[in-house]
């Protein structure tokens, strides 16, 4: 049976405002943002002038500075984002098997740190981790060591920063995803004689894969572009593409190469939300 003309046309209304909110937020500016990096940078406000060349692209891709600052940071995003799922996948793990009524206190202590400013959780690290913070001095006064560990200014102190910040954005969507698996399936593996680690490699885990991917998306796409996190806990050796971004608008002025950076980040970027969404197409 055929939908009545109505309905349809009722639910292009409740689309259009959707896609127009879209065009006006995502498509718009980053329209902008790859029209800018084909101009070339001059004396005036905002610093370019219009014309149609690459040679910004060209910059971006055949300098060191931004390819190893490219490099960087996706590598620093992707184990970041590994050590979140090995930590994630077995706190969502224990909360989607946790007795009903406790499921919300244990979600509730997962998001609580993320009511706090994120600037201020970061402040608090450097606090923690400086050769005159706490941890050394509690590790000094235990006479487990005897001068200060180097745990800040170098990518220890980043890749935690990164854990610690983006950690719940991993474990709520794998909550959601195991929470809404079956346990039918899991006591059929058991009754066919299946040992809970071999059940869970086989049953669990496979039917969590979008959760984690959905996860792990969470947290690299934002992580690649981090600025706060390297800037304050990290050193010359861990600076990522957003601390370039940062220094090429406001401090060399240089808004259409800050530009093509930006776009090419957005290009990188795109390439896992593709490849998910064509898993996710597979999958159904």
């Amino acid at each position: 049976m055929s939908e009545a003309p109505w309905i349809r046309r009722a639910r292009r209304m409740f689309v259009v405002p959707a896609f127009a909110w879209l065009v006006a937020t995502v498509a718009l500016p980053l329209g902008l943002v790859a029209a800018i990096s084909l101009g070339e940078a001059t004396q005036a406000a905002p610093p370019f002038d219009w014309a149609l060349n690459f040679t910004n692209y060209a910059l971006v891709a055949g300098d060191p500075l931004y390819v190893e600052a490219f490099a960087r940071s996706v590598r620093i995003a992707a184990t970041s984002t590994a050590i979140c799922l090995a930590i994630g996948y077995p706190m969502a793990l224990a909360i989607a098997r946790a007795p009903r009524s406790r499921r919300v206190r244990l979600l509730f202590l997962v998001v609580l740190p993320c009511w706090t400013s994120f600037l201020i959780r970061v402040y608090a690290w450097m606090g923690l981790l400086r050769p005159a913070g706490y941890i050394n001095s509690a590790l000094q006064a235990l006479g487990l060591i005897d001068e200060p560990l180097a745990l800040i200014a170098n990518a220890f102190a980043v890749h935690l920063g990164i854990v610690y910040a983006y950690l719940p954005f991993m474990v709520l969507p794998l909550y959601a995803t195991i929470e809404r698996i079956d346990a039918a399936l899991v006591e059929a593996a058991h009754d066919l004689g299946a040992a809970p680690v071999r059940a869970f490699w086989r049953v669990t885990f496979p039917l969590s894969v979008p959760g984690a991917i959905a996860g792990a998306l969470m947290v690299f796409i934002p992580a690649c572009g981090e600025f706060v996190i390297p800037d304050l806990l990290g050193g010359p050796d861990t600076q990522m593409i957003g601390r370039i971004l940062w220094l090429e608008f406001f401090q060399n002025r240089d808004w259409p190469v800050a530009c093509a950076i930006a776009t090419a980040l957005a290009g990188i970027l795109a390439g896992p939300i593709l490849l998910f969404d064509r898993y996710r197409i597979r999958g159904t």
